[in-house]
């Protein structure tokens, strides 16, 4: 192979430094891949058992609304107890609880008569352990590696994402139809008890010694400091701008009896995660850049557009293409929104922030596709996908000109970046001389 070609590869492919360099990151990516498969088949379980069960898609749909406010609340709290206890620990017992959720449905399941109504609870239920839990593990990241490898680490955990997200559903699929809801979701604890083995392994990660308890008080500091943050609020406004404008997988049920390939439908739900999954494989350049803010208007941009030439494509490969396009778009935006999160934010603050985090990019999907939705009844799937789109656009460009300093952001000389670089490289050279 000659010597440019490998260049280029090395440039493009990810970099395995975090996993190679941080024994509790690897320990995190293990856990991590092993839960992802197990809650991906729950995914695809849940809305099986309950249209067999009820066979009313209304029903199916309330589930995620039985999930919003659950998730609101918890992500909100999750993120102050991860700046005020230990972070392992609040790990640990969400997985814990989240195993046991998982053998409440395999339960259920196995009933002569599965009950409705646990499908919601246990969902609401499951996904408030999830949310408390979240803020904890996205805190954690920036405290096993190195600052300089945040951007590689925003990389592989897109990676694994994109991975799970395209394999995950496949094998849920197989295993509810070929051997009932009962063994997925006896999958799913299975693997709750692997990543709890994992996650023992990992070092404590308790609070600094003067960490505000938990308490409204400290969710205001945290919310307080993200909107003094104009970097910040412009990776949160222009996630869920892109999302409640572009987000479109309600139409594609009807995007596929349109085109005349409704057996492509899950082609279509898997073409978003094809994209993401080259763009982690070919991501290695976003670790060397430097202006993420910029990347993440340009990224939204191109994720808005590709769903509205979507509209316009007229095959259903085309349509694959266009949201391929927007998947691999979104998944650089995430990256770059990633690292910024991971390279500025205070240690004491970071559990907090990752609460804000999760509402921006968990509402943004969920109201995007309502507003599909209702404009699919104005005017058609196609209208909705193209001026969703359109709208998506103009929102990102507009948040660009109010948010100069977002537009501007570059890790090299923002203040916020170089003064936790400077402290995590003290912290380092402290623990080094304690070892």
């Amino acid at each position: 192979m000659p010597s440019r070609l490998r260049h280029l590869l090395r440039r493009l492919m990810p970099d395995l430094g975090p996993l190679r360099d941080s024994r509790d990151y690897r320990l995190l990516t293990a856990s991590g891949v092993v839960t992802m498969f197990g809650t991906f088949i729950t995914v695809v379980a849940v809305p099986y058992q309950m249209k067999e069960l009820t066979g009313s898609p209304v029903a199916v749909g309330l589930v995620s609304l039985a999930e919003f406010v659950p998730m609101v609340v918890c992500g909100l709290w999750g993120g102050a107890i991860a700046d005020a206890l230990d972070r392992r620990k609040i790990i640990l017992l969400g997985e814990l609880g989240l195993a046991v959720t998982s053998a409440m449905l395999t339960v259920n399941a196995l009933l002569p008569d599965p009950q409705v109504w646990v499908l919601y609870v246990v969902g609401a239920l499951s996904t408030g352990i999830g949310s408390l839990q979240r803020p904890s593990l996205e805190s954690l990241t920036p405290q096993v590696v190195r600052h300089d490898q945040l951007g590689a680490a925003a990389v592989l955990q897109s990676l694994r994402w994109n991975v799970g997200a395209i394999v995950a559903p496949a094998l849920g699929g197989l295993l509810v139809t070929s051997f009932g809801t009962a063994t997925a979701y006896a999958a799913d604890t299975l693997s709750f008890v692997v990543s709890l083995l994992l996650l023992r392994r990992t070092t404590s990660r308790p609070p600094a010694e003067d960490a505000a308890p938990a308490s409204l008080r400290s969710l205001v500091e945290g919310v307080r400091y993200a909107v003094r943050r104009r970097d910040l609020m412009g990776t949160y406004l222009v996630d869920i701008a892109a999302m409640v404008f572009a987000m479109s997988t309600a139409l594609f049920p009807f995007l596929a009896d349109q085109l005349g390939a409704a057996r492509a439908l899950g082609l279509l739900y898997s073409a978003g995660a094809v994209g993401g999954l080259v763009a982690s494989l070919t991501g290695g350049w976003t670790s060397r850049v430097h202006r993420q803010g910029l990347g993440v208007i340009l990224a939204a941009a191109v994720w808005g557009a590709a769903v509205a030439l979507a509209s316009v494509a007229s095959s259903v490969w085309l349509v694959f293409a266009c949201l391929a396009l927007a998947g691999a778009a979104d998944m650089v935006s995430g990256i770059f929104r990633m690292t910024i999160w991971n390279q500025t934010i205070p240690e004491e603050l970071r559990g907090r922030l990752a609460g804000i985090e999760l509402l921006s990019y968990a509402s943004g999907p969920m109201l995007g596709n309502a507003r599909a939705g209702l404009m699919a009844g104005w005017g058609g799937a196609k209208f909705s996908l193209g001026a969703g789109g359109l709208l998506c656009v103009a929102a990102v460009a507009g948040l660009a000109a109010a948010l100069p300093g977002f537009r501007r952001y570059d890790a090299r000389t923002d203040e916020h970046a170089l003064a936790e670089k400077a402290r995590r490289e003290e912290r380092q050279v402290t623990e080094a001389g304690t070892a």
